[in-house]
């Protein structure tokens, strides 16, 4: 039997430790065979397949925001396979506009190793409620395929699904309660730890796509078989909801069959990779990277590479904070960091638009 425990995930304490409120609940395991790969207090994963994800966080229904000025709506975007997205209209642009002065979209796909994570869980339905309005975006929050249940690329072909059901919605006449308030030929990508390396890959395989103005990856979750010196130094940090053997656990459950961690759906240099030459294609990228992240030398590797291979990388780095610490951490300096990437973000996003112009 493996089993690997979660390193210390910074939650404040008044977050309730909920059942979720959307789905099926999972069972304490009664009458399946052992557990064969577990991470503390988030995920068990039975002999005979059945899969057990804790109530880590509270699901939270769309609704205006606590502060009235977000309106949120589901949508199911993939009947076949459920896949469905949360929109976020901040209240001021529910009024009429000229469409070249509507404000861009956002796709974001939210964290959590590919393994566990929901569009409805309370810290991205607040985040992304704050971002809206901050940065004047609609943002359709995408909730795709878990593994192990789901193994990659299932997440990748979902957030290819999901930019191509926004063409398509752009090409419509019939319009949605949320596309007649935003520009669909102004769209940005982006996500945090697995979401950024979705964001990531769809941006390697649709990069062509004039409606894709820029991406924005936050502590992208890739890998390799070969150890950074930050994911040596940084495996305990008490600062980071990530540790190395959590990390390690989530590959293996995401990862095809005998893939290891040099597999194109990790590493995005491993084998199988896009080249990074002039054919590829890629919107320019803004990169935001924690200090005391695991993943901040391999990151920092990553944007390094494409700057060489000639492709439009700016990064920023937040001191002091970890892997998540904009959903999970309220202390008083990862609430600054958080205004402070929110910031870059917007100005990002402000200066992409105007430069394709």
């Amino acid at each position: 039997m493996i089993r690997r425990k979660m390193g210390a995930i910074p939650m404040d304490s008044h977050h309730p430790r909920l059942n979720n409120l959307h789905g099926p609940k999972d069972h304490a395991g009664h009458g399946h065979l052992p557990i064969v790969e577990e991470i503390e207090g988030l995920i068990k994963v039975y002999k005979d397949g059945h899969v057990e994800r804790l109530p880590v966080m509270p699901e939270v229904p769309p609704s205006l925001s606590p502060n009235n000025e977000v309106l949120s709506k589901d949508m199911v975007i993939n009947h076949s396979n459920g896949v469905w997205a949360r929109f976020y209209i901040p209240m001021h642009h529910l009024h009429g506009h000229r469409y070249d002065h509507l404000p861009p979209l956002l796709v974001y796909f939210h964290g959590g190793g590919f393994c566990i994570g929901s569009a409805a869980w309370k810290c991205y339905h607040d985040f992304l409620s704050r971002l809206a309005l901050e940065s004047s975006c609609l943002i359709m929050s995408v909730n795709y395929r878990l593994a192990p249940e789901h193994r990659l690329p299932a997440a990748y072909e979902d957030g290819l699904t999901a930019v191509k059901w926004l063409r398509n919605q752009a090409s419509s006449e019939d319009q949605s309660f949320w596309s007649s308030h935003c520009n669909l030929s102004k769209v940005f990508l982006a996500g945090d730890s697995a979401g950024g390396a979705i964001a990531y890959y769809v941006a390697t395989q649709l990069g062509h796509y004039g409606m894709i103005k820029g991406v924005i990856l936050i502590q992208p979750f890739f890998g390799g078989e070969e150890r950074t010196s930050s994911e040596k130094s940084l495996e305990q940090s008490a600062k980071s909801a990530l540790s190395l053997p959590t990390s390690d656990t989530y590959w293996r459950l995401a990862l095809p069959p005998g893939a290891d961690r040099n597999h194109r759906f990790c590493n995005p240099f491993g084998r199988g990779a896009p080249k990074l030459d002039h054919q590829l294609k890629i919107p320019p990228m803004l990169v935001c990277i924690s200090e005391l992240d695991i993943l901040r030398d391999r990151t920092l590797g990553f944007c390094m590479a494409l700057r060489m291979a000639g492709k439009k990388v700016e990064h920023k780095v937040y001191n002091g904070v970890g892997h998540a610490f904009q959903i999970l951490n309220h202390s008083h300096l990862s609430q600054a960091r958080t205004l402070d990437m929110i910031n870059h973000m917007k100005t990002f996003i402000s200066s992409s638009i105007i430069t394709t112009r």
